[in-house]
C-alpha cells in the first residue's frame, strides 16, 4: 500500500515532459546493458560499454549512426536488440508526442474554459488506448507492406534464400518506417542505388513515418469522405506542403550539385541519377540510409543536407529535426513582421498565442546545441568543419547520415554525439510541451519600452 501510494505521489509530481525524458533514458540504458553482453556480439566477447551505449542511443532515438559495423559486429541477438530498440523507440516517440500534443491542447482548453465558465473534457485512458492502437495499426501496415516488397525483391531478384531475404526485409522495413537508417549492409544501400524496387519503397516508408500520426488521421478521414468537403487542419496543411517543397528543393539541389561528380552521380545514366537524387533528397527527412557516398560529395551538397536535416520531418512522427511546422511558423512570423502585421496568419487561420515564441525558442536552443557540439568535436579531432558540422547536425536531428568519421571519433567525441542524439530526439518534444504547459497569465504588466533592434 505504501509503495503504491509513493508511486502515485511520484507520478503526480512528474510532469509529462519529465516522464518522457525518464522513460527514454531507461530504454537507452536497458538497451546498452543488453548490447554489452558477450552473447550480443558476433565474436562472443563483450562490447565496450561506450560502444554499446552509443548504439543503444542511436537505435532508440531512431538515428542510425554507428561506431561498429551493424551486420559484422553484432550477433543475431544483438541485431534483435537493435531492431527492438528501433521499434519501441519509434512507436514510443509517436505515441508520446501525440499524447503530449493532446495534453497540451486540453490544458490550454481548460484554461480557456475557466475564463469563460464552460466545460471541457480531459484526456481519458480510453483515448490514450485508441491513440496507441491507431499508431500501432499504421506502423504494422506500413512495415508489413514494405517487408513483403523487399523480401520478394531480394528473394526473386537477387537469389537470396527466402529466410535471409525475409530477415533483410523485416530489418529494413522497421528501420525505414521508423526513420532509423540502420542496415545490416556495411555500405547501407549503396549496392542497390539504381534498383527502384529497393530504394523507392524505402523512401516512401521514410516519408510516411516522418509525416506523423496526426497527419495520417487527416488523410484517413479525407479518404473516407470521398465526394464530401473536408476541412484540413492547419497542422496537416503545413506538414504536407512544406514536406513536398523540401523534397523538391533537395531533389533539385542533389542533381545540380552532384550531377558531374565522378565519385557519386557522375558515372550513372539519367535514370540512375534521377533515382539516386530522389532517394538522397528523402533521407534528410530523417533516415540514415544512403545510396551514394556522402564522404565523396561536394561541400555545397553537405551544406544543403545540413539544412534539410536540421529542419527534419513532421511532428508526432518518427522523423527528427526542429520539425517542418516549426520551420514554417518561423517563415510566417518573418512574413508577418515584414508586412507590419500584429498577428501571424496561416491559411485563413490566426496562430495561437505563444506559438511563435515557442518556435523561436526551439530553433535557437537547437542551433545552440549543434554549434556547441561542433565546437566540442573540433577541439577533440582534426576533422574538417564540413565533416564535423555534418556529423553533429545528423546526430541532433536523429538522421544517421555520415561522411564516415563516426567510428574514428575518440570516445569523448562519441559521447558528445550520444548527448546530441538523446536531446535531439526528446528535447524538442519535451521542450515544446513544457513551454506550453507552463504558460500562465500575468497578474499585471510592466511599463513598455522598446530596445533598438537591428
Amino acid at each position: 500500500m505504501r509503495a503504491g501510494r509513493r508511486l502515485r505521489d511520484l507520478s503526480q509530481r512528474i510532469s509529462p515532459p519529465q516522464l518522457t525524458v525518464l522513460s527514454f533514458a531507461l530504454l537507452v540504458l536497458c538497451g546498452a546493458g543488453l548490447l554489452a553482453l558477450p552473447a550480443a556480439a558476433e565474436s562472443g566477447e563483450g562490447t565496450p560499454f561506450a560502444a554499446a551505449l552509443f548504439t543503444s542511443t542511436s537505435a532508440a532515438s531512431v538515428t542510425g549512426l554507428a561506431v561498429v559495423d551493424t551486420g559484422g559486429h553484432w550477433s543475431p541477438l544483438g541485431e534483435a536488440v537493435i531492431l527492438a530498440l528501433i521499434q519501441v523507440g519509434g512507436f514510443g516517440i509517436m505515441a508520446l508526442a501525440t499524447v503530449l500534443t493532446l495534453v497540451v491542447g486540453r490544458h490550454l482548453g481548460l484554461r480557456m474554459a475557466v475564463r469563460t465558465g464552460s466545460e471541457t473534457k480531459t484526456l481519458t485512458l480510453g483515448e490514450v488506448r485508441r491513440i496507441a492502437l491507431g499508431i500501432l495499426a499504421v506502423t504494422l501496415v506500413f512495415e508489413a507492406a514494405l517487408m513483403a516488397v523487399l523480401t520478394l525483391r531480394w528473394w526473386i531478384g537477387y537469389d537470396i534464400p527466402f529466410g535471409s531475404a525475409a530477415y533483410l526485409g523485416l530489418f529494413h522495413a522497421v528501420s525505414s518506417f521508423n526513420n532509423a537508417g540502420f542496415s545490416p549492409f556495411a555500405d547501407s544501400l549503396m549496392g542497390y542505388a539504381t534498383d527502384p524496387w529497393i530504394t523507392v519503397p524505402v523512401a516512401v516508408a521514410v516519408v510516411a513515418g516522418g509525416l506523423g500520426f496526426p497527419v495520417w488521421v487527416e488523410l484517413w478521414r479525407f479518404a473516407r469522405r470521398r465526394g464530401e468537403r473536408h476541412t484540413w487542419t492547419i497542422h496537416a496543411r503545413i506538414t504536407l506542403s512544406v514536406t513536398g517543397c523540401l523534397l523538391a528543393v533537395g531533389f533539385a539541389a542533389f542533381l545540380a550539385l552532384e550531377w558531374d561528380n565522378p565519385a557519386t552521380m557522375g558515372g550513372l545514366d539519367l535514370r540512375g541519377k534521377l533515382l539516386t537524387g530522389f532517394f538522397q533528397a528523402v533521407m534528410p527527412r530523417t533516415a540514415g540510409f544512403n545510396s551514394l557516398d556522402f564522404g565523396a560529395m561536394n561541400t555545397q551538397t553537405l551544406l544543403v543536407t545540413d539544412l534539410l536535416m536540421f529542419v527534419g520531418g513532421g511532428s508526432a512522427g518518427t522523423a527528427g529535426g526542429i520539425k517542418v511546422t516549426t520551420f514554417a511558423v518561423l517563415l510566417f512570423v518573418v512574413l508577418a513582421n515584414v508586412r507590419g502585421e500584429p498577428t501571424v496568419h496561416v491559411g485563413h487561420r490566426r496562430l495561437g498565442e505563444g506559438v511563435a515564441s515557442q518556435a523561436v525558442t526551439v530553433v535557437l536552443l537547437s542551433l545552440s546545441l549543434v554549434l556547441a557540439g561542433t565546437l566540442a568535436l573540433m577541439t577533440m579531432t582534426t576533422f574538417t568543419l564540413d565533416e564535423i558540422l555534418f556529423e553533429t547536425t545528423s546526430a541532433f536531428a536523429t538522421v544517421g547520415l555520415s561522411t564516415g568519421i563516426t567510428a574514428d571519433l575518440p570516445v569523448p567525441g562519441q559521447m558528445v554525439l550520444v548527448f546530441l542524439m538523446f536531446v535531439g530526439r526528446i528535447g524538442p518534444i519535451a521542450l515544446a510541451s513544457a513551454l506550453a504547459l507552463r504558460r500562465r497569465a500575468r497578474a499585471y504588466e510592466l511599463p513598455e519600452e522598446r530596445p533598438i533592434v537591428g
